[in-house]
């Protein structure tokens, strides 16, 4: 089956949306810390996290979307509609860059917490607030939190040349990605970050998953179908998940860590983020597998109303990102200053999840009124 009648089977996968959501919901729990309720999240149970998930997906989504375009329209068309939403994605990162550092900046100063300025990697804005901006501007600022975004402006940037590789050799551009992985960790290649340091999310590596997403989307799920039957498969995954687990909870309490060889503990502990580790890979590939084996793109439970929220999460991703990011910050301010129970931790955490849902339940809605306006002005007399 070639490129174009791969692109011509898809329609829309409710699945993506869905787990997107999920994505974006995990996410600004993560960001909380000292909270509670982002036990719920998946980096606590395994190497890999939500980010993974979301730059899988969003390879995936992007693959489908402008490879059809590419295909049908030529390169030249699909290659400016991928910078034009890179360059949407560049534009909500700034205007989320600035609210995010001036809010920040206000807390700090207007409630005597200059500790937290330390803590969101915003130190610059203080010492050198022009560079901090012009810096920012050039995404080499690291606010803590704005990788993910950070990140995913860079992959869409430089998305189209991959895109039509993809769509021409894709087995030998995946190739090409995988090369790129470990060149990059064996070389130490990062992009710097201001003041000092470097990317959080090195981009020469996270980009296999990105790739990744868009070579399974392009043909890769039909060529994975005869491995993914093996029946020796789901016992290896899951005592690869088991394995995961136990490390992940040994880095967690270090009573229980102790009881492990230091060579075993130090291989998995702290789990590398960063240059997204081999182990983090393959743990995100495990979880795929199960997840595309029972849940199906036809499942009828995708249309029960629970999942309805989460979903729309996902239709509006970048949005509800935006917003989850602002939140987080607000969450752990609220925390910091005041009880920090569990009661008031659940409060937060919810009013959170539900004030992002809010969020992108008003742009799908705002969406659905601005189409009959459309269709209005283009069958007005001139």
């Amino acid at each position: 089956m070639d490129t174009r009648a791969i692109l011509a089977t898809h329609g829309r996968d409710v699945r993506l949306d869905l787990f997107r959501g999920i994505a974006n919901w995990f996410i600004f729990l993560d960001h909380i810390p000292n909270d509670v309720v982002n036990w719920i999240t998946i980096r606590n149970y395994g190497f890999s996290g939500a980010a993974d998930l979301f730059i899988f997906i969003s390879g995936y989504t992007a693959s489908i979307v402008y490879g059809r375009m590419m295909l049908e329209r030529g390169y030249l068309v699909g290659a400016t509609r991928l910078f034009k939403r890179a360059w949407q994605l560049y534009a909500a990162y700034i205007v989320l860059f600035v609210i995010y550092i001036s809010a920040i900046a206000y807390v700090a100063a207007r409630y005597a917490v200059s500790d937290i300025i330390y803590e969101f990697n915003v130190t610059g804005l203080v010492e050198h607030p022009i560079h901090a901006l012009a810096y920012g501007l050039f995404l080499v600022s690291k606010p803590l939190n704005l990788d993910v975004l950070q990140l995913y402006v860079v992959l869409m940037a430089f998305f189209p040349p991959v895109l039509w590789a993809m769509l021409h050799k894709p087995d030998l551009t995946l190739a090409g990605s995988v090369a790129l992985y470990f060149a990059a960790r064996a070389s130490e290649w990062n992009l710097p970050a201001f003041p000092d340091g470097s990317w959080n999310l090195n981009p020469f590596c996270w980009q296999l998953l990105f790739v990744f997403g868009a070579w399974f989307a392009l043909g890769g799920a039909d060529k994975c179908r005869a491995v993914l039957r093996l029946p020796v498969l789901p016992y290896f995954g899951i005592a690869y998940l088991v394995f995961a687990l136990v490390m992940t909870m040994a880095g967690r309490f270090p009573e229980f860590g102790k009881m492990f060889p230091t060579w075993l503990f130090d291989a998995f502990n702290p789990n590398d983020r960063t240059n997204l580790a081999p182990y983090r890979v393959l743990h995100f590939i495990v979880i795929a597998f199960f997840v595309t084996r029972h849940v199906s793109k036809d499942w009828r439970r995708l249309e029960w109303p629970i999942f309805k929220p989460v979903i729309t999460c996902g239709q509006q991703s970048l949005a509800v990102f935006c917003t989850g990011v602002l939140l987080s910050f607000v969450g752990h301010f609220a925390l910091m200053i005041g009880s920090g129970s569990l009661t008031a931790q659940i409060f937060v955490s919810a009013a959170g999840v539900s004030i992002m849902t809010l969020v992108a339940y008003y742009i799908s809605w705002s969406k659905r009124q601005d189409d009959p306006l459309r269709i209005a002005s283009v069958d007005a007399p001139v």
